[in-house]
């Protein structure tokens, strides 16, 4: 979506936007840190974010490749900076191409800063002079395609002073096609104030973004501020200086400064705030909690979908998802990127084309072996994995090799039921309580335009031993209202389906719309998504030595357990999903894993190999289809 159409709906709503820039890191681990960042600071809602673009294009294939990650990956709205300086056309070209191939429909138009090693700027043979230039160029070349930024200097810029001068260009520059003008950073509210009436005065009507820059150390403050040659007002000076050595209360005056600032230029009438984070996240989050701009959680008050969307260029009308994905959204646009379209209202036939690779970039288990030792620990009972489970749940910790995110506050509806099944040696790896009707807006389970209603049924999805998972689909089987699919490592697949075809667990009725179907449970899908699980585990216990009692536990519940996903079809029932597992548990929760005899009340369950025939898979034809 074009910044400008996005501005546009904040002012009409009288609710402000903020947006982030970002910077290209100069290490490959910087970079990863970065992308880990910026998945999370999505949650805080922001309208845009931007990437920042190299002198003379000297880090330009990262910038393109940050611009493609933010747009595709994560789902946030990017604006990519484009600079005149040093820069042939052919490079331009590149650069506008690989924006347009990833989905990006926003670019900032800049002259930019010199090389380090050039004094003064000069146009490369062949390339552009001006911004301007690039305005112009850009238009001729996409049209309407591109909403364009252009800069704006409320304190002059460093070699232009003169403020007829700069208003002269800014008016040109928007004359030419520019849309929304994004300043540099200031801390003069009242000089900027003016220079927005100027700019109205001038004929300049389209938004004007005013880029804030919080404040992170007292040193960093006073560099950046000299830097750009801001002025910084008296009362900023007193009341930082007397704490300036003490980085927690720096940030936290400088948090009240900065947001009564950002209050300020909102009475002037300017709904939109830009920071720059300088790729970090902590100093910008505090000042949008002082402006009550995101929830304490940082979770994002609108969700069009309950699923974080992708917006590279063919995936902005997908609106249908498998859940299993739920909490790796990152793996499952990367399984993914390669289909020609994505669903749209239906979700069709998911065997052609087939989920991509498990050794595509990003699916596989993310950090290092020392790393993931360090967060789950060396387990070596199941108990031991258990508790990993209960304290994931518990928010003590972040993931589990199956989650990238921690547990949502959905969860919170059916959090001891989750705590107790795991408790019992039953790991929970996906769920969702049921929901009747409970209204778009809702903070917890809203989502969808104003004026919804939204649905969804329970649904779980855990490993399971081998011997309990023959009375757990006896049970399934008893009740009316649920299905079940179940699968083990090496392909053994059950379901009592009665059709290949999806299910829809979640769903909304909207004004003017015909129903929304975000998120289905189906069959192909599930046995993809089947592969994954267990790579998963695999590569969890791999992070253990070989013969370590860890590597060989949790290589054991891969090469042994069942992975089953239920769904409860009535929606109106809050607990019926829970009370398939009364009596459930493995055993010997502290003995050696391969010996325990798990047992329901009491009773050894039968085995596996007697299971109805109707579950077998040569009675189910997507199954077959797949499987062989």
């Amino acid at each position: 979506m074009h910044i400008s159409k996005k501005l546009a709906e904040a002012y009409a709503s009288g609710t402000p936007a903020f947006s982030f820039e970002f910077f290209p890191p100069k290490t490959s681990q910087g970079v990863q840190n970065l992308y880990d960042r910026m998945d999370r600071m999505h949650d805080l809602g922001p309208s845009f974010v931007d990437v920042t673009w190299g002198a003379g294009g000297s880090q330009s294939h990262l910038t393109c490749e940050m611009v493609h990650f933010a747009q595709t990956v994560v789902g946030l709205e990017t604006c990519m900076h484009l600079t005149c300086t040093d820069m042939a056309k052919e490079k331009v070209d590149g650069a506008l191409s690989e924006a347009y191939k990833a989905g990006c429909t926003n670019i900032l138009a800049l002259r930019g800063d010199p090389p380090r090693d050039t004094e003064k700027w000069e146009a490369i043979e062949g390339g552009f002079r001006y911004a301007l230039d690039l305005v112009k160029y850009i238009k001729a070349q996409y049209g309407d395609h591109f909403d364009i930024g252009v800069a704006g200097y409320p304190e002059g810029c460093d070699d232009q002073k003169d403020q007829d001068i700069l208003m002269e260009h800014l008016k040109q520059k928007v004359d030419a096609g520019g849309t929304f003008i994004v300043t540099q950073m200031f801390y003069d509210v009242d000089n900027f104030c003016a220079w927005v009436d100027r700019c109205r005065a001038e004929g300049i009507t389209v938004p004007i973004v005013p880029g804030i820059m919080p404040i992170q150390t007292h040193a960093a403050f006073l560099r950046r501020a000299n830097g750009m040659q801001c002025k910084i007002p008296q009362n900023w000076i007193d009341a930082l200086e007397p704490i300036k050595n003490d980085d927690a209360a720096v940030r936290e005056v400088g948090k009240g400064l900065v947001a009564e600032m950002c209050r300020r230029i909102i009475h002037h009438g300017v709904l939109a705030l830009h920071f720059y984070t300088m790729n970090l996240a902590q100093s910008t989050k505090m000042v949008l909690e002082e402006l009550n701009l995101v929830s304490q959680g940082g979770t994002p008050t609108k969700k069009a979908l309950p699923w974080r969307q992708s917006l590279g260029l063919s995936r902005r009308e997908e609106d249908v998802r498998p859940v299993f994905w739920k909490n790796r959204h990152k793996s499952y646009v990367a399984r993914t990127q390669d289909w020609d379209e994505f669903p749209n209202g239906r979700w069709g036939d998911s065997r052609s084309p087939a989920f991509g690779e498990l050794d595509a970039y990003g699916i596989g288990l993310k950090g290092t072996n020392e790393q993931n030792i360090k967060t789950w620990g060396k387990p070596e009972t199941l108990r031991d994995i258990s508790d990993i489970f209960v304290r994931f749940l518990q928010n003590d910790l972040k993931t589990l090799p199956w989650s990238e995110a921690p547990v949502t506050d959905e969860a919170q509806d059916i959090k001891n039921e989750l705590i107790d099944l795991n408790r019992r040696g039953l790991l929970t790896i996906t769920s969702q309580p049921s929901v009747n009707g409970a209204k778009s807006s809702d903070p917890v389970h809203g989502w969808g335009p104003p004026g919804g209603y939204v649905y969804q049924k329970a649904y779980l999805e855990l490993l399971i031993s081998p011997a309990l998972i023959t009375e757990l689909i006896d049970r399934i089987d008893r009740t009316q209202t649920m299905t079940f699919h179940a699968v083990d490592k090496a392909g053994d697949a059950r379901t009592n389906s009665s059709s290949e075809g999806p299910n829809a667990v979640t769903w909304g009725v909207f004004p003017g719309k015909e129903i929304v179907q975000p998120t289905i449970v189906e069959t192909v899908s599930f046995l993809a998504w089947k592969d994954e699980a267990f790579r998963l585990g695999t590569d969890w216990a791999n992070c253990h030595p070989a013969g370590s009692p860890s590597r060989q536990l949790i290589d054991y519940i891969m090469n042994n357990w069942y992975l089953i996903n239920i769904v409860d079809n009535d929606f109106h029932s809050s607990g019926g999903i829970f009370d398939l597992f009364d009596g459930l548990q493995v055993q010997e929760l502290d003995g050696p894993l391969e010996s325990s005899r798990p047992t329901v009340n009491g009773l050894s369950p039968k085995p596996i190999a007697e299971l109805n025939g109707t579950h077998k898979v040569t009675n189910n034809k997507a199954f077959e289809e797949v499987l062989n």
